[in-house]
């Protein structure tokens, strides 16, 4: 299912409501992004590709040992023979992680994705320009979903003052309502969070505010 498949107009609205409303009474800008991967991760189709390739020429010298005993195969002892299916082997390992997340992260390194993640969050942080206000106060809910990861970022004149620990609570919540199949009541949860997060750390709207970044879901 396409990223953009998986929210109705209602469930953007809701979201679009849960940041207005959060910001009602604060100085900050709340910014949810939802990507579907943070990377193509090539390396998982080489891994799968090696993986296949390897399989495949051991399956050809467990068939040699122990079942083909007719010396007139001579098409399964030729060189060029073997080479083919082995490549086909590993073609075929290459391709079929394009199919199934869940083998294409069996294939990556949890550090790896992490670091993309973090890369990609970083990316749209400024591709955003969530960076932009006045008074640097602004908060990206980033979620990317192949990766099962969420990222809170917040700007330079909110994170000097809020704790990490604090941070990491808000994306623990979400990712609960997220595994719950419950994304949407995830953000709305989160939003409403930073927003309260703010307002506990004395980031209260003034009479000059006004909204400097726009109040909807941002899908890439």
């Amino acid at each position: 299912m396409n990223i953009k498949e998986r929210f109705s107009d209602a469930d953007l609205q809701r979201i679009k409501v849960a940041v207005k409303e959060a910001e009602n009474t604060i100085s900050g800008e709340i910014v949810p992004v939802i990507v579907e991967r943070s990377g193509r991760y090539l390396i998982a189709n080489y891994k799968g590709s090696l993986i296949a390739a390897s399989l495949t020429f051991m399956i050809i010298i467990l068939l040699d040992r122990y079942i083909i005993s007719d010396a007139s195969n001579t098409l399964f002892y030729d060189p060029v023979f073997i080479f083919i299916v082995v490549a086909l082997g590993g073609a075929l390992g290459a391709i079929v992680p394009n199919f199934s997340d869940g083998l294409k992260r069996l294939l990556l390194d949890q550090v790896y994705l992490d670091n993309a993640t973090r890369q990609r969050a970083e990316n749209a942080f400024l591709e955003e320009e969530v960076f932009n206000t006045r008074h640097r106060t602004g908060i990206m809910i980033f979620v990317s979903f192949f990766e099962h990861e969420v990222i809170v970022m917040a700007d330079r004149g909110i994170s000097k003052v809020v704790d990490q620990k604090q941070w990491d609570s808000i994306v623990s919540d979400i990712v609960k309502e997220i595994r719950a199949r419950r994304i949407v009541e995830g953000l709305e949860g989160g939003i409403k969070r930073c927003g309260e997060l703010l307002l506990e750390k004395g980031f209260r709207k003034s009479d000059d505010d006004v909204n400097e970044l726009r109040d909807d879901l941002r899908i890439n």
